[in-house]
């Protein structure tokens, strides 16, 4: 892909436009970079940039004149049905998005996974990258998950494993991408506040095995109605993971809890309760990231030795400190609500739940009827403090809080907690309204813990 004197338009400064914009400098391009946000707002982003040569920004407001434009990168966060996008397609400007480019950059053809669904993609895709690791592949965990897969085009081989975390808004801007294994997890409502309906959403995941072919692999849960259903829709080898169905075919939970995988020959892998992370959730993503390894030639016995040893991810149900007898968690990468479903569903002790955040459009009321289970009190703050209150007080909590920010929310929790409890944060939400990311909420969480006497 020759990019040299080429006009390109990026579109959204994030750490994806950064590492984009360095790399289209060196191969040569001119480039034009673009964001809503004014410069006062990108000040950080833009001392970053201050050295490169043969930029140009137009920040606060978007183009007119595209004419020239040969190429145009838009960053994940902007939405693709945008009047400005929108313009650009219609004038036949090629648009795509840094996973494409990276790809179509990546001559060395490493090997791709991509990993997508719902919830528990972080923890899949570091699982996998563990599982490569430890067989001591060149692995590289890139994506969704914090690191730009641009970064990688200058320093893999064909014998290295990019596992790539792939949200629907990388997926929305494929075009050729086409990794050696995919994995659907799941689909559950998440981001109609971009997608607008679940059809739209499950259409952009999707497009993770749109260009495979009958030489690929497509990891599939089997548990999963939608993702099911995409089954005739797949032109790759399919291997279904199940945790309630016994499987001709896939990896499965057998009567005994043992983890079964059953394809050319049948396989023990290992038992449930051997599983270095708890919950049926975590059962799905060992069974998924166990499958991937596999099919990919990877020695069995390393994959039951990650997925015995193996810690949890940083802000998914991440253990902070213990203090008077009280347990807190950071699950703050729980942006949904059958993310924080899946979370309250781990713990048998009585829970404190600091919940709320950016409103994606979501509804509370499955999240609320479950977390009324063991849920004691609820601790909320952000836009969707007051709906989620309204929605609790239908399902018949009593015990409520509203808080202005993450160091009431610590201190609230702890002064009504008691010996044995579980206070939890997993806000079924974004971060976004209060918060540049859920991992500075996250940390915003364990510093207040920390902070206890």
């Amino acid at each position: 892909m020759n990019l040299n004197g080429k006009k390109v338009l990026l579109v959204g400064l994030a750490k994806t436009g950064i590492s984009t914009i360095k790399h289209l400098n060196k191969l040569g391009a001119n480039i034009i970079v673009n964001d809503i946000k004014e410069k006062e707002k990108l000040e950080d982003i833009l001392n970053e940039l201050k050295d490169l040569d043969n930029i140009e920004y137009i920040l606060g407001y978007h183009p007119e004149n595209i004419d020239d434009i040969e190429l145009v990168v838009v960053s994940p966060g902007v939405p693709l049905d945008l009047p400005f996008i929108l313009k650009i397609k219609e004038k036949n400007i090629e648009l795509i998005g840094e996973v494409e480019l990276a790809y179509r950059l990546s001559t060395n053809n490493p090997v791709f996974i991509g990993i997508t669904g719902t919830n528990g993609k972080t923890t899949t895709t570091s699982l996998v990258g563990e599982i490569f690791k430890a067989n001591s592949n060149d692995t590289y965990i890139v994506g969704n998950i914090g690191n730009p897969v641009i970064d990688t085009v200058e320093v893999t081989t064909k014998d290295s494993v990019l596992v790539t975390e792939l949200s629907s808004f990388q997926l929305e801007s494929i075009d050729t991408f086409k990794p050696r294994v995919s994995a659907i997890l799941n689909f559950t409502e998440d981001h109609l506040n971009r997608h607008h309906t679940m059809e739209n959403y499950i259409q952009a995941k999707s497009r993770i095995f749109m260009n495979q072919d009958e030489e690929d692999f497509a990891i599939l849960n089997y548990d999963d109605e939608n993702v099911r259903a995409l089954e005739d829709k797949v032109k790759a080898k399919k291997i279904f993971f199940s945790r309630t169905t016994e499987l001709k075919e896939g990896i499965f939970l057998d009567k005994n809890n043992n983890i079964v995988i059953r394809l050319d020959k049948e396989i023990v892998l290992l038992n449930k309760d051997e599983l270095s992370l708890p919950g049926n959730h975590n059962l799905e993503n060992c069974m998924a990231a166990a499958m991937i390894a596999y099919v990919l030639k990877v020695d069995i016995e390393v994959i039951r030795k990650v997925l015995k040893t193996f810690k949890a991810v940083e802000h998914r149900q991440e253990y902070v400190k213990t203090l008077n007898g009280v347990t807190f968690v950071n699950d703050s990468k729980a942006t949904n609500p059958d993310s924080s479903i899946k979370a309250v569903q781990s713990y048998k002790d009585p829970i404190i739940l600091i919940a709320g955040g950016m409103d994606k459009k979501s509804t509370f009321d499955e999240f609320l009827e479950v977390a009324k289970e063991n849920v004691k009190a609820l601790v909320l703050l952000g836009e969707t403090a007051n709906l989620i209150k309204e929605c609790a007080i239908k399902k018949g909590f009593k015990e409520i809080y509203l808080v202005k920010d993450m160091e009431e929310a610590v201190n609230t929790s702890y002064k009504i907690a008691k010996e044995n409890d579980v206070v939890l944060l997993s806000p079924a939400c974004a971060s976004w309204d209060m918060y540049k990311s859920y991992e500075v909420r996250g940390n915003d969480f364990k510093d207040n813990v920390n902070k206890l006497k």
